[in-house]
């Protein structure tokens, strides 16, 4: 794999350091602006929004600029906005800062997506999205549970800080791993707008989308609300947080591994075998999470299903939409995100029910259920091609 690609990874762990950083600090920044963990966990839906909004409008933005800069600017725009998340008393201002952090992040994976999938031959797309998504799988091991253990000792402030900090290296490695000027992709025989636009009509597209989608939701829903379960199913301390998100991290890592191994020759396996024990595991965590070794094992593999199967998927994106070349990696993104926004929501609704805590996860379960009941009697169409003379 090109060095680029790792420089981009390393941009990509401050970003998803930031996108998963809530799960650990949602009680605490409920308390300081007075509002419920419900409220606070709007915040992350907030962040995916503004992920799905501008994943395409900012990757149509910059179709025309050359990547560097792009990147580089996406970067900068999303540092400062922690930075004023760091010191800002207002929870609207604070909601705002996370939409417009999410437009930068949409931005930048729009385009690192469709660069990722241009510095490696056809047929490697799903190795090549494994290293970019390593950075986001790294930063569950190592900075969301890092970030929830600063914020436990200096409060969630310190935290935004330390995702402002890490931009700079990130940006760094940017400007001098990135090629200056324009690629070969942006030469005149690039498609028109309109034309990478249209492919959204194609139905294929659309249900590799969908399916993406939920089973990003299955994932966001409990990972939101993880914290609550560790400390009041399991009735464990604050920092046992960090230990469930290194666990959570650490599966995600196994599992986008193995499926980037996979998922460009055999995709089917991961959905045929991952997609089940998944399902299975989500109910399964609920009705053991008061037994905290359980509780640590179960979180460790739901890791590494949701990460195989959920990559697995958006890399079927990518090949789907390979007749967009500047706006594949923002229909993947934004596959990923109406994922992100939609459980939070989910999950919460379910936490004033009688499960209480445990709500997300019988949620989790629920959306994985509704992405097999569709993916499975169209299993053959799903994982259809793996290079650009995928059959239309």
């Amino acid at each position: 794999m090109p060095l680029p690609l790792y420089l981009l990874a390393m941009a990509v762990f401050a970003m998803g350091t930031s996108e998963f950083m809530l799960a650990g600090l949602l009680p605490d920044i409920a308390s300081d602006f007075d509002v419920t963990v419900g409220t606070a966990g709007v915040l992350t839906s907030a962040f995916a929004i503004g992920m799905i909004v501008g994943a395409p409008l900012v990757a149509a933005l910059a179709r025309a600029w050359p990547r560097r800069p792009a990147l580089l600017g996406f970067v900068l725009v999303f540092a400062a906005t922690h930075a004023l998340a760091a010191v800002t008393t207002s929870f609207p201002v604070l909601f705002a800062t996370r939409v417009v952090a999410a437009l930068a992040n949409a931005g930048f994976l729009a385009v690192a997506l469709t660069a990722a999938a241009g510095l490696v031959s056809s047929d490697r797309k799903g190795r090549a999205l494994a290293v970019l998504l390593s950075g986001t799988t790294v930063a569950t091991i190592a900075g969301v549970p890092g970030g929830a253990v600063l914020g436990t000792a200096l409060g969630w402030r310190a935290t935004f800080w330390a995702v402002a900090a890490l931009c700079l290296p990130a940006a760094l490695g940017i400007l001098k791993g990135i090629p200056a000027g324009r690629d070969e992709d942006e030469a005149t025989g690039r498609p028109a707008l309109r034309a990478e636009l249209a492919q959204l009509a194609r139905p294929r597209l659309l249900l590799v989308m969908l399916l993406g989608a939920l089973v990003n939701a299955a994932t966001f829903a409990s990972l939101t609300f993880l914290a609550p379960v560790v400390t009041d199913s399991a009735g464990l301390g604050e920092l046992w947080i960090s230990v469930a998100l290194v666990l959570f991290g650490a599966g995600s890592f196994v599992g986008v591994t193995v499926a980037g191994r996979l998922s460009d020759r055999s995709p089917g396996p991961i959905i045929v075998v991952g997609g089940p024990v998944l399902l299975i595991g989500w109910p399964t965590l609920a009705m053991l999470a008061n037994e905290p070794v359980a509780l640590f094992i179960l979180v460790f593999v739901q890791g590494a299903l949701s990460f195989a199967l959920g990559s697995t998927l958006i890399t079927r994106v990518l090949y789907e939409a390979d007749r967009a070349p500047t706006m594949a990696g923002s229909y993947a993104t934004a596959a990923l995100n109406v994922g992100a926004a939609a459980g939070p929501v989910v999950a919460a609704v379910t936490l004033g029910a009688e499960v209480g805590v445990l709500g997300p996860l019988w949620a989790s379960g629920l959306l994985v259920a509704v992405a097999l009941l569709i993916a499975f009697p169209l299993l053959t169409v799903i994982t259809a091609g793996r290079s650009t003379e995928v059959p239309r």
